[in-house]
Parts: structure tokens; C-alpha cells; sequence
């Protein structure tokens, strides 16, 4: 894919392609729209949709593509790389050995950013289950290789050896691999509960949350990671620990670790593309208040085709206003995505990334 124009990557990489709508946000998938352009005969995505009425779906096949797989390796300037922006790395179509593949390429490219994004943080729990069982198998003396025991191990589509040759990353690097940020998208309060316990559960150096498409007020408070707090005077002090407390002074101030795991980076977003649902500002206001009082990052990435905020009058491109409402409206948004941050209100022109801590 290459260069993308997602605000908070630059570059996009798709080792896997196909998937299966699995709750609401997957209902207007932006991927099935693109994919549609490209499913005919001998193209990318032939085989993973299929057509109707109602526009393209995933047909729930999933295909592995090793010619993508080193892609990353000939990018020298480092880069933010999105993985998978046209499918989900744990879709259950791949082997436990192929999503492997993925993280020893991520593992040899310490120079690049990975942010990895799924709706399924169970698989992802399972998957480090299964690194955690395979390194000590590896470990215990067999006198093989990791490439090699994969291969003795696989079950799908292993057999190539392009899925094989950085392996042994994955089990010579400490975890979490320091250049790999993995996320879960939620979409409504429901969606958080039930993804972002498992979230907390797995081992990254940034633990991230796209709230896109928003369809939903959400409580993201109790997930939100705590911020720093002085030894001395209590102050929170959001961010990476400073040496020395900006309000009493005193040197070495702050613990070095924080006390529980956490969200430390949040996304937030309406929907957009046809038949975009309604997205509330003050649901993307909520949030912006909830990760400033938590010293998180968030990122404001669009307001959506259906923006609305009737308090102070402003509407998305697309949305629907009833003509009795039409006058009340101060600010129609120009770009039909809601993205371009000019056009935002003042409170939430936002856009922060995360500071990494030491693994």
C-alpha cells in the first residue's frame, strides 16, 4: 500500500487480506468499499467479497500474501506503519504461525513504528498464549531453530519459508517489542466492557483504542492508564516520568513504573462514506475531557459525514437536518469527512501521540 492518509500513520502495510464483520462498526467497513474496486479476476481481493444489493461484503475468507511480507525491510526512513488497514491481523483464518511472520518482520525493523489494530483482543491473548508456549519448547534443548520448529509445527500455510525467516525475533527480543503499539476499536460502551479487559492483558510497549466509528457515548475512565504521581507533593505528571516534579522540585520524583496497565493512547472518530451514522461531539468532548484528566494522549481524527453538535450548531456534510432546525445551524462542515482539523471547535483541534516508555 505504501503512503497512507490516515492522520495518525504514514505508511500502511497489508500482509493479510480478507475478514468477517463481527459487530455494528463493521457494518459501512470502509475496507469492502476499496476492496470492491480490486476483486475482479487475477486482482488482490478476487475471492474475498461477495457482491449484492447492498453493496460488497466480506465472504469470510482470509488470505496470507508473503510477497507483502518484507515490504517494511526496504523502507529505510522511519515510518508509523499501519498493519493492516485492509483486514485484521487475528482474523481467525490465520495460523498462529503466519500472524508470527508478521511480528518477526515488525521485530526486524526496530527503526519503523507498527501499530497493529483488531476487534478481536481474545485471538490476540490466545496468540501470546501460544508465543509464550512455543519459546519455551524452543528454549528446552531440541536443538532446533525457532524457523525450523515452526515449520516442523505448522498447521496452515507454513510451508513457505518467507514465513519463517524472521522468526527467531520474536523469541530472541524481550517483549514487548518496543516498536509495536497494538490497539483494539470499539464502538460503543457494550464493545469497550467486553474488549478492553482483554486489552490490558497484552504485552505492548503502547496499548492503544480507535473509538471509530463512534456510534456511542463511552466511559473509558476505568481503563485509562494512571497517571505518574510525585513521591513528595502527589501531583499527577502525565506522560513519561519527569526527574525532577514541576511543582515541588523534588528530584527523582516519580515512580518508575506504573502501578497497573493501561490505555495510553486514544483515537477518536465518526463515521464516514454512505449511509455514515450520527456522531455527538459531546461524545468526542467526554473523551477529550476523561484522557486530559488521565494525562493520556487522544487523537481527534475526524468528526464524521454526520456530525452534530445542535448546542452550538454545527452539522456534518451529510447530515440531515429537519428544515424547522436548518436555522439554527452555524457551521455546515465542508469536508465530507469531517477531517479537516480547521473546522473542528476550538476544544477539539487535538491531535497527540503517545510518549514511549522504556520496555
Amino acid at each position: 500500500m505504501g503512503d497512507s492518509s490516515i492522520e495518525w500513520t504514514d505508511k500502511t502495510w497489508n500482509p493479510t487480506r480478507g475478514c468477517r464483520r463481527i459487530s455494528p462498526g463493521c457494518e459501512r467497513c470502509y475496507a469492502e468499499t476499496m476492496a470492491a474496486r480490486f476483486c475482479g479476476a487475477g486482482q488482490p481481493f478476487d475471492g474475498l467479497l461477495q457482491l449484492g444489493k447492498q453493496g460488497p461484503r466480506w465472504n469470510g475468507e482470509g488470505r496470507f500474501v508473503p510477497d507483502k511480507l518484507d515490504e517494511p525491510l526496504h523502507w529505510r526512513k522511519p515510518a508509523r506503519v499501519f498493519v493492516n488497514s485492509m483486514s485484521d491481523l487475528f482474523f481467525e483464518e490465520f495460523s498462529d504461525e503466519q500472524i508470527a511472520s508478521v511480528f518477526g518482520v515488525m521485530a526486524a525493523c526496530p527503526h519503523h513504528t507498527f501499530q497493529v489494530l483488531t476487534k478481536r483482543p481474545e485471538r490476540v491473548v490466545r496468540w501470546f498464549e501460544w508465543v509464550e508456549r512455543q519459546a519455551r519448547e524452543v528454549n528446552a534443548g531440541r536443538g532446533m531453530s525457532t524457523s525450523a520448529f515452526c515449520l516442523a509445527h505448522s498447521q496452515r500455510g507454513a510451508a513457505d519459508p518467507r514465513l519463517t525467516q524472521n522468526l527467531d525475533y520474536i523469541f530472541a527480543r524481550p517483549w514487548p517489542l518496543p516498536n509495536v503499539w497494538i490497539g483494539v476499536s470499539v464502538e460503543d460502551q457494550r464493545r469497550a466492557d467486553e474488549r478492553l479487559p482483554l486489552l490490558l492483558r497484552i504485552p505492548a510497549a503502547v496499548r492503544f483504542v480507535s473509538y471509530e466509528p463512534a456510534l456511542g457515548p463511552v466511559d473509558f475512565k476505568s481503563w485509562l492508564r494512571k497517571p505518574w504521581r510525585c513521591d513528595g507533593c502527589g501531583v499527577p505528571a502525565g506522560g513519561l516520568p519527569p526527574r525532577k516534579c514541576a511543582y515541588c522540585g523534588l528530584v527523582e520524583a516519580v515512580e518508575h513504573a506504573p502501578p497497573e496497565p493501561g490505555i495510553d493512547w486514544l483515537i477518536v472518530g465518526g463515521e464516514s462514506g454512505p449511509g455514515a451514522r450520527p456522531f455527538e461531539l459531546a461524545w468526542a468532548r467526554s473523551v477529550v475531557k476523561q484522557c486530559k484528566a488521565a494525562g493520556v494522549p487522544v487523537f481527534v481524527k475526524q468528526l464524521g459525514a454526520c456530525a452534530s453538535d445542535p448546542v452550538n450548531g454545527i452539522a456534518g456534510a451529510a447530515l440531515r437536518v429537519p428544515d424547522d432546525a436548518k436555522g439554527l445551524i452555524s457551521l455546515r462542515l465542508k469536508d465530507r469527512k469531517g477531517g479537516d482539523i480547521s473546522e473542528f471547535p476550538e476544544d477539539l483541534r487535538v491531535r497527540e501521540f503517545p510518549e514511549v516508555r522504556p520496555c
